[in-house]
């Protein structure tokens, strides 16, 4: 059994069906005795944190996942899109994705279940988030809240929970840590959606969705980004899977995505130890170097409005490190993808092992990165 306090938040980020990674997540932390006390999650997030708190298996969840198919989820709404056009709710229709959240959330509503359950929602005529299950926001189902948190807009019609219209939560924030650490000792958070900012191949050309979701995943990212930069809550240990490379809606991958969660479930609790009973801040932690090629550096100072902690200007406004090697943990480095020019590179010092990622994660994979390009 590792070693967590017994009130730990599980958080679980949004992402679509890169969320799949959660499953394995929970299959590593079943194998190590680990139970969260409650648990928080957007959009697919609020999908499988809900089922886990109503009783269904993490075998199960995994089999629903690898059978999921396009056809279960996704059916264009022809009629509205034909006769309301620019005044149709959504691309698709509603009934797949709540026939869906009905099928694995627990029925009844938030005070019928045994371990708390947060979902995090928009109510989209306010203008402001709602997390169902807090106190005061708990006689509502479940599965309402559910489908509102995975309603991706423009996607799928809003969802009435209760007298308000919601939509995903993601849309404010994608990995509701904060409000899942009131009261907790520790948290441990899993981000499948936004850390990694890849670039895509010629994005203008794949259509109006495929930009859409470009968009909102870089929404995403720069709403994450300085909350887990800034943590001050209890000790928080962020779990981010290998799962850049698949597309929001990949169904064809759902078996290597939780694998990809349950192998960085592991390697994180692995490489935190005892630091989520007696530490602070985010873990795991690994020594990093930082350098500067001069020779790419234009003296934007886009890194230093960003990290005036690490980076500064010298005389020539050239872009120096202040201090190296430093202690990151997978929050911090945000700053280095932003270079326009990609002048800034970073190493693990962590024997031979080095990183090819951009350091919003620096825990994974081998070889070495320039900002944000591979």
């Amino acid at each position: 059994m590792s070693n967590v306090p017994a009130r730990t938040a599980l958080v679980l980020g949004g992402g679509g069906l890169k969320g799949f990674a959660h499953i394995g997540v929970m299959r590593a932390l079943e194998e190590r005795g680990i139970r969260p006390s409650l648990i928080a999650g957007t959009s697919i997030g609020a999908l499988i944190g809900a089922a886990y708190a109503g009783g269904m298996s993490v075998s199960e969840m995994e089999a629903r996942a690898v059978s999921l198919r396009r056809r279960d989820l996704f059916r264009i709404n022809h009629v509205g899109m034909l006769f309301e056009r620019m005044r149709s709710p959504s691309l698709y229709l509603e009934e797949p994705l709540r026939d869906l959240c009905a099928a694995v959330s627990p029925q009844g509503t938030f005070d019928d279940l045994k371990t708390p359950v947060l979902v995090n929602t928009v109510d989209v005529e306010r203008g402001t988030r709602v997390v169902w299950g807090l106190p005061g926001l708990c006689n509502v189902p479940v599965v309402d809240a559910v489908y509102a948190s995975c309603a991706l807009p423009g996607f799928f019609p809003p969802g009435y929970v209760g007298t308000r219209s919601c939509i995903d939560g993601g849309t404010i924030d994608n990995l509701p840590i904060s409000i899942a650490a009131l009261g907790a000792d520790a948290v441990i958070a899993v981000d499948v959606g936004s850390f990694e900012v890849e670039r895509p191949r010629d994005i203008s050309s794949q259509g109006f969705a495929a930009i859409y979701m470009r968009a909102a995943t870089l929404m995403m990212h720069a709403l994450q980004a300085r909350p887990l930069a800034e943590w001050s809550g209890p000790p928080m240990l962020l779990v981010r899977p290998d799962v850049g490379r698949h597309h929001w809606f990949s169904f064809t991958h759902a078996q290597e995505i939780v694998n990809a969660g349950y192998e960085a479930a592991r390697t994180a609790l692995d490489r935190c130890g005892d630091a989520l009973c007696d530490g602070s801040g985010v873990y795991p932690r690994s020594m990093v170097s930082v350098r500067v090629d001069r020779d790419r550096c234009i003296g934007c100072g886009t890194c230093v409005a960003l990290a005036p902690r690490v980076m500064a200007l010298d005389a020539q406004r050239k872009a120096i490190v202040t201090a190296t090697p430093l202690q990151w943990s997978p929050a911090d480095g945000d700053f280095v993808q932003h270079c326009p020019t990609e002048a800034i590179t970073v190493q693990l010092l962590d024997g031979t092992r080095r990183t090819t990622r951009p350091m919003s994660d620096p825990t994974l994979d081998t070889g070495e990165t320039r900002a944000a390009g591979r």
